[in-house]
């Protein structure tokens, strides 16, 4: 399964980001191979508006089944759920921490929105 953690780095030891659609940083990491690939977010982050709407698109175009994050908004959440990817919060620790907490079943997938839109 490929999920896409929030981070503020491009590493495993890198900090769970609590922004979704305003990430730095988009790390995918496979749970078969444990392959991990760096998806650098500047485009979506410097969005004027919808990052949240563009950031979901991003996530379902890397292939993603999951995802990891601190917070997601309304906007962002309807755009996964219609992918079909899952969302999983996260309140801290590192990318590595995150997938440790998802493969011990210690995060549940979240049924709605955690944050209003525009949150910073």
């Amino acid at each position: 399964m490929k999920i896409a953690i929030t981070a503020t780095g491009e590493a495993m030891t890198s900090s769970v980001d609590p922004r979704f659609g305003r990430t730095k940083y988009f790390v995918l990491v496979d749970t078969d191979t444990n392959e991990t690939t760096a998806y650098d977010n500047a485009q979506d982050r410097n969005a004027a508006q919808g990052a949240g709407i563009q950031a979901g698109e991003t996530v379902a175009r890397l292939g993603a089944e999951a995802v990891i994050t601190g917070n997601v908004g309304p906007k962002a959440f309807r755009v996964l759920s219609a992918a079909g990817i899952k969302v999983y919060l996260c309140g801290g620790g590192t990318v590595a921490d995150a997938v440790r907490g998802w493969k011990a079943g210690e995060l549940q997938a979240t049924d709605s929105s955690n944050v209003e839109g525009h949150w910073a």
